[in-house]
This record gives C-alpha cells, structure tokens and sequence, in this order.
C-alpha cells in the first residue's frame, strides 16, 4: 500500500526537501519503512526506480549512469543529486521526479525528456574503423547511442572511454572533444579527436583521375601533404580545392565519401607515423544547362533574369557559372532597391538525359528608397563636399551600385585637394524594412 506521493523538478528543491522529510520520518506513517538498521534519519530503502521519457536510452541503461541501485539507502539529497547528475549528463531536459513510500521502502520515478542529439565524429583515429569505437563506447556502460549533446558530463565521459579504448590496446593518449561544422553540410557535429601524436599525412589516394590530375588540386595538396592527420582537415580541403574543380566540370551532383587514413608503413611507434588516406569519390554525371524557373520575380521578368546566365541551353552545366547567376541577379535586384531580396535555388536533375534545371524561388521584399545621408567626423568643406558627390536624392530608389561606387571611389574623389587624412570611415546602411527607408551611415575618423 502507497502511503505518500509527490512530484518534484529541479526548481522546487526546497519544497522536495521538505516533503522528503515526511516522507522518510518513521513517525508520520501507519508502519515503519524498511530502512537499514542504524540508518540516518529522513532515509530508507530504496525498492526500486524508473527513469521514464527517454526515446535513446532503457530506465536501467540510465539509472546505472547515474548510480542509483535498488536495496541501498537513500534520502532526499540522493534522489536529488541523482535528479542533478540527470541534468548534469547534457542528455536530457525537463528533469522531473516523484516517489512514494511502499512495504520494502521508497520507489522513484524521474520523467526526463530527450535533449536532440548531434552526431558524433572521429577525427584522427587510424587504428580504429569508426565502426569499432561507437561498439566500444556502447559496450563501455555509457549512455552512448551515437550521438551526443553540445554540452554536459557525457562528452567528458566518451573521451574517457575512448582513452580506455586506446589504452587497451597501448594507446596512451588523452581525447578531447569539440562542437564543428561539417564542411560538405554545415551540419554541427561533436568531434572527438586525440591529442599528441606524431600522425602525418604522407599521401591523399583520390580514387577519381580527375582529381588525382587537375593541376590545381595538385597545387594546393601541400596545404595537407606532410601536415598532421585530421579527417577534418581533409574533408574541408575536399570542400574547397577539390569540390570547385568537379563544379567546373558539370558534376553538380559529385559526392566524396569519408576519408580513411591507413599506415603507409609499420611505425615504430604506434602514436607516431605516415598516413596514406584513402579519399573515395562518386563522380556522379556531368550535367547539361536546361534553364531557370523563376518563381517569386513580381518585379523582374523572367526574360530579363535569364539576361545574366553566360549559359545557353546544351552547355555544360558549369557550377562556378552557375553560382555566378545567382550573385549577378541578387546585384540587379540591389540596384533596383531590393537589399534584402533573397534567391533559394533547387536543382533538378535529369540523369537519363544528363540535363539539370535550377527551380528559383525569389524572395524580393521590400524596394528600399533613400533615407538619410548622415555624416560625422568631417569638416564643414568635407562634409559640403560628400554631399554634393552623393547622387541618390531622398525619396529615390536605392541603387546598392551607385553607394559601393561611392564608398570605393567617390568618396576619395570628393575629398582631393583637401589637407585632411582619415585613417578609418564607418560605412553603415540603416534600413527600415516597415517603411521601406535606407539611412546611409559615414563616420570618419
């Protein structure tokens, strides 16, 4: 028979506590608990406990993590700091817990809720396929399912794993962890990586010709070669020196697989040696211009949009064309006073006939028109002199062009002849969306 039932979360310590003074005092019950003999005041046996919420992990994966175990005794500060180190973990959020008084002592319930996961990276681990870590951290007793948090005591406890790991097979390093951007796409990813060790990239084994022989990736691969081993830094120089030349060549949907680094020979030591990486790429098909759909240009017609792609229907679709497109068309639109105007472009590719057509959705927004010109700093001859060069008239469109002419060239123009030097100018557009009004900031200093 249940005799006391209460809820609790992290922000009402001082009511629990409270109430687990109740709740454990011998006094206030019909039959005394089952508590050890000789046990403190405000304790008693813990029957059982349940952790309930979780998506990722099992009520006993949880409660071993946080060292509560059925038959021990316990009082308000152990279920609470059980309710703390369930915050502490990063893991989970709306840490909530309730217990009751049953014959063989106190039964608890904690309600958690998942906290969203990031996916876990091996950055510099050669002896080990990423395969057999994530096996080794979920055999390891930690909470550990593939992901992890931005924060918390987990990270802290999957470096020590993974240390553990290592030194089991004589690998004695520390590991650290860190929150990255993925270079391909920008996704966030918890990083773990080791410390103080002597790995170098000896070798990148691209598995295309294409980039096992463009010149400028042949150039630029010193940037790696003979530099210490990261798959992260491979993978970003991927996305930067390798990626482009595949653009060019109308491989718009080329994929690179993850890099896995091998010992080009026996090291001596086991922290120290040349690393080969083998770097898989799927070409994929080198694509055919098929055009533009616009959608959203209520202000530019779709005839005049086209005016700026270099590309005519048939030519090879070249992603640095491409991309030149849409930097061109949100100039046009700048000119016309739509600073804010915004291009979502979406291939659609046609891989029977090697044909991809780009789906553009065009968020104009407002077409802003001149405000203010506000300038500080000057002389009254130099401000006079600013104000006669600026051409934009209050009320008129904003032309985006005509102020980056002015603030590389005109501004120097107006001030010839003049004795002062500034040796630093504030430059500052001020827009007022709901009014449609841009404010030009100069400060000169």
């Amino acid at each position: 028979m249940m005799r006391h039932h209460h809820f609790h979360n992290l922000s009402s310590l001082i009511c629990a506590c409270l109430l687990f003074g109740i709740a454990f005092t011998p006094s206030s019950a019909s039959r005394p608990l089952a508590a050890p003999q000789n046990a403190r005041p405000g304790t008693a046996r813990l029957d059982s406990v349940l952790v309930a919420g979780s998506m990722r992990f099992t009520s006993e994966q949880i409660t071993a993590a946080i060292g509560l175990r059925p038959g021990t005794t316990v009082g308000r500060e152990e279920l609470q700091g059980a309710a703390d180190k369930l915050a502490a973990l990063g893991l989970f959020s709306n840490i909530q817990y309730r217990f009751a008084t049953v014959a063989n002592g106190v039964k608890v319930t904690y309600q958690v809720s998942d906290v969203p996961a990031l996916p876990v990276t091996f950055d510099n681990f050669p002896w080990f396929t990423d395969e057999e870590l994530a096996a080794g951290l979920k055999s390891s007793g930690i909470l550990f399912d593939g992901g992890a948090p931005t924060k918390g005591t987990i990270l802290d406890a999957i470096s020590d794993a993974l240390e553990k790991i290592l030194d089991a097979h004589n690998l004695h390093v520390r590991v650290s962890h860190e929150v990255i951007a993925h270079p391909f796409n920008n996704q966030t990813v918890q990083e773990f990586r080791v410390e103080n060790t002597d790995l170098t990239i000896q070798k990148i084994d691209f598995s295309d010709p294409l980039a096992q022989n463009d010149r400028v990736v042949q150039e630029r691969l010193p940037d790696v070669i003979g530099k210490p081993y990261s798959r992260s830094r491979v993978e970003l120089f991927e996305f930067e020196q390798v990626r482009p030349v595949y653009l060019t060549h109308a491989y718009l949907n080329v994929q690179f697989g993850q890099p896995v680094a091998h010992f080009a020979a026996n090291p001596a030591s086991p922290l120290s040696g040349q690393l080969i990486v083998a770097a898989p790429i799927n070409v994929g098909v080198p694509y055919l211009w098929a055009g533009v759909e616009w959608k959203g240009n209520d202000s530019v017609p779709a005839q005049d949009l086209n005016k700026f792609s270099a590309l005519l229907p048939g030519d090879p679709a070249d992603g640095n064309k491409i991309q030149s497109i849409w930097e061109t068309v949100r100039a046009a639109y700048a000119q016309l006073g739509f600073l804010d105007a915004a291009l979502h472009p979406v291939p659609k590719f046609d891989d029977q006939n090697k044909r991809v057509t780009y789906v553009v959705e065009v968020s104009e927004g407002p077409q802003y028109h001149m405000g203010k010109l506000v300038l500080t700093g000057l002389s009254i001859e130099g401000e006079r002199r600013l104000r006669k060069a600026w051409s934009i008239a209050p009320g008129a469109v904003f032309d985006k062009s005509v102020y980056d002419d002015f603030v590389n060239t005109g501004i120097k123009a107006a001030f010839v002849g003049l004795p002062v030097h500034y040796d630093k100018t504030g430059k500052f557009l001020q827009l007022d969306p709901q009014n449609a009004k841009v404010d030009v900031l100069l400060d000169f200093q």
